[in-house]
């Protein structure tokens, strides 16, 4: 969390995003940076490189989509309102699907 680390140092969110609604999420929690790894890796096997592009095109698409659904028009704003923007939840049986570990203890 940024008030926690202050506002020189880079918070990178690396795991757990697959949709343009996940980075979304991110950067108003305070991420500077996201990983996008997975979402890369099932462009790369279904489609090489033009796969690679689709699965990139596809999250910016989605988030765009979810930054005006947030009635936001930029990253910066997304930052400076992201906190009220987002709403806290638990932790759902969901969050663990395909995981090795969890922290409901599903698995």
């Amino acid at each position: 969390r940024r008030r926690a680390v202050g506002p020189d140092v880079t918070i990178v969110q690396d795991g757990g995003i697959q949709r343009g609604t996940d980075i979304a999420k991110a950067i108003a929690l305070g991420a500077d940076l996201v990983g996008v790894g997975k979402p890369y890796l099932y462009g790369l096997g279904a489609g090489g490189k033009p796969g690679v592009r689709k699965a990139l095109t596809i999250l910016r698409d989605e988030f765009q989509r979810a930054m005006g659904l947030l009635g936001v028009g930029s990253i910066a704003e997304l930052k400076a309102r992201g906190r009220d923007l987002v709403k806290a939840r638990g932790v759902s049986p969901r969050d663990a699907q395909g995981a090795r570990y969890s922290v409901a203890s599903i698995i």
